[in-house]
This record gives C-alpha cells, sequence and structure tokens, in this order.
C-alpha cells in the first residue's frame, strides 16, 4: 500500500477574483512527491478550495496512492465532504461531487480540518498560481502546473 498525505489550499483575491489552488503531496515520510499549482482565472475562494483537492486528488490516483489523509484549512470544504454541512450553492455541487468521487477512489481516506498555519506550503502554491497566471498575461512568466 502506498500512503500520502495531501495538503490543499485555495486563493481568491477579491472573492470573486484571480483565483488559484495549490496542493502538496507528502510520501509516508513527509517528504514532499509533488507541488501543484494551477491558475483559475476568476473565481470564488470556495472554488478555489474545491479545485485544489480535485488536483491534489487527481495527483494521487495518478501516481498510485491508495491511502490518503487530506488536510485543508476550508472547514466549508472539510465538512461538506465529510456529509456533516450541505452543499447549498449550486455552483459548488459539481465540483463537491467530483471530489467526492475522487475520495471514494482511495481504499483508505481521511479529510480533516487543520488551521491555516498548518497549510502554509499550499497556500504559498495557491498565491503563487494566481501570481504566475499576472506574469503570463504580462508575457513575463512561468506556466502553471507542477511546481
Amino acid at each position: 500500500m502506498t500512503k500520502a498525505t495531501l495538503y490543499a489550499d485555495g486563493a481568491a483575491r477579491g472573492n470573486p477574483g484571480p483565483a488559484g489552488s495549490g496542493a502538496i503531496l507528502l510520501d509516508e515520510h513527509g517528504t514532499p512527491i509533488a507541488r501543484l499549482t494551477l491558475s483559475l482565472g476568476h473565481a470564488t475562494n470556495n472554488v478555489a478550495e474545491y479545485s485544489a483537492l480535485i488536483l491534489g486528488l487527481e495527483e494521487a490516483r495518478r501516481r498510485g496512492i491508495d491511502e490518503i489523509d487530506v488536510r485543508m484549512d476550508s472547514l466549508l470544504v472539510v465538512r461538506q465532504m465529510q456529509g456533516l454541512w450541505k452543499i447549498k450553492h449550486p455552483g459548488l455541487r459539481p465540483l463537491a461531487l467530483r471530489a467526492g468521487a475522487l475520495l471514494a477512489e482511495f481504499g483508505r481516506r481521511t479529510i480533516e480540518h487543520v488551521p491555516r498555519e498548518e497549510n502554509s506550503l499550499a497556500d504559498a502554491l495557491a498565491n503563487k498560481a494566481i501570481d504566475d497566471a499576472r506574469r503570463d498575461a504580462t508575457g513575463s512568466g512561468s506556466h502553471p502546473g507542477i511546481a
């Protein structure tokens, strides 16, 4: 069995505004095995949070991970994925369904809320995605993707 921990975070400047998602996947020893960024253009923070979760889960599946521990500082996403809170916003439903389907593909999975301070690496990647997209728009940046 291959175990990993996923930290995921989304950011939107202006909410809605320029948005990005970031995720970092750690092996069972805590060593980073993937740093991911995704520019979302104009989106809300909650869309960015769900997109970060999906980004990280897709990468974990691609790498053959079968046990995943997810940690996020978005209480909304965590509680919705745990089935404790309803998904009221219709725009989040497709993202929540996709994230839930991906989570279900793992033989063992947990998702837990962590304080923002414990999610700083994923937060930095989400903000990098926004900054990189702005630089790309002016022709002077790198492309979002694997950081």
